[in-house]
């Protein structure tokens, strides 16, 4: 199928109530271009994004009060910007086991819903205190504090109002259901994300080390990647020994994430020992040459792990290399020139070859 072809479909009017039911859009497009060897990383990326984008568009803006206050802002903080890395990841896992995207998509979304969340709840004057996320000001100082609070407590009930949807169990099994909604539970909870966020206050009272960060950013960052890709992984029905090299690919990926932002971030480096987002920031602690050589082995990681799958995984290597190289391209976890650069198999440097483009 041309790139085109599925850019059209993409781009239909889902015609439907539900996230869980997108006919026309299940294609497991960009596996067929890796096989013709053909492949466009950036235009897999681009064409996964407006998949998720069009689906959390129809969902949010069909199926609830459009009018009220929560809803404005729940729409503000999730269909605005964002580079659903997560739900990408989830169907690019997904469809290297055969999954098709209608029935990938419900927890793609899902765990999309959750990440958005928590930035809301980040960006908190309790917590980080942003003032802007992703070029705009922050759900809180656009709605007030009252209303952001609410807004992510929706937005993480909703998750699980989708991913429990019987559709979705017709599907796939009540067993694996359940089995996938205690996997996302487990990360988004105080085994994952939540204890990270809250090991991250507790900082000021511990040296900090490379390792004690590592131990948190795979929890806090760490966790959720991990599930969106194990996901789409059980959904496809990969074998044990693939769920377990998927699960260090994306371990290898979320590290790399969280310091290729730390990275980016390294204006907010501070020497406030009261200031835990100026001590959990890697530079801070482990200086910017240690910072890029632990990316450049997180990368190698990555790609040794896809080695056994040919060129089907190149979606999954082009992540990998995103995120390794973003630091060079520009870009941020609050959504500030995001662009993925393309790349040779580069595991032994960090330079970026190619004009970016925005996903």
């Amino acid at each position: 199928m041309s790139t085109n072809s599925f850019s059209e479909r993409s781009h239909q009017k889902l015609a439907v109530r539900r996230i869980g039911e997108t006919p026309g859009l299940e294609a497991g497009v960009g596996r067929d271009r890796v096989v013709s060897g053909d492949f466009d990383g950036d235009r897999y990326l681009l064409d996964c994004r407006s998949f998720i984008d069009h689906a959390l568009d129809h969902y949010l803006k069909n199926n609830h009060q459009v009018t009220s206050v929560l809803h404005q802002a729940i729409c503000y903080s999730v269909l605005d910007g964002g580079k659903r890395f997560r739900p990408i990841l989830t169907l690019a896992v997904g469809e290297l086991f055969g999954a098709k995207r209608r029935v990938l998509l419900p927890f793609a979304c899902a765990i999309e819903l959750i990440h958005c969340y928590s930035l809301i709840h980040d960006d908190l004057p309790a917590l980080d205190n942003d003032d802007l996320r992703r070029g705009k000001p922050s759900c809180h100082k656009r709605f007030g504090e009252a209303i952001a609070l609410l807004a992510g407590d929706a937005l993480l009930t909703e998750a699980f109002f989708i991913m429990s949807d019987p559709r979705a169990a017709r599907h796939l099994g009540v067993p694996l259901t359940s089995k996938l909604i205690r996997e996302v539970s487990d990360a988004a909870g105080i085994r994952g994300m939540i204890g990270g966020q809250s090991t991250e206050i507790e900082l000021v009272k511990r040296k900090v080390t490379p390792a004690l960060l590592e131990s948190l950013d795979r929890l806090k960052t760490g966790a959720l990647i991990m599930t969106a890709a194990r996901v789409g992984a059980i959904i496809g029905g990969a074998a044990r020994k693939d769920l377990d090299r998927i699960t260090r690919y994306a371990q290898a990926l979320g590290l790399a994430f969280q310091i290729t932002d730390d990275i980016l971030d390294g204006h907010e480096v501070s020497s406030d020992k009261s200031d835990p987002k100026g001590l959990t920031n890697y530079l801070s602690v482990a200086g910017p040459a240690k910072a890029g050589e632990r990316v450049k082995d997180l990368l190698h990681d990555c790609l040794r792990e896809m080695q056994p799958y040919g060129r089907k995984a190149e979606p999954l290597r082009k992540m990998a290399r995103f995120v390794a190289l973003r630091t060079n391209a520009g870009t941020d976890e609050h959504g500030k020139g995001f662009s993925p650069a393309s790349s040779p198999d580069n595991s032994q440097g960090l330079k970026a070859v190619s004009p970016a483009r925005h996903l």
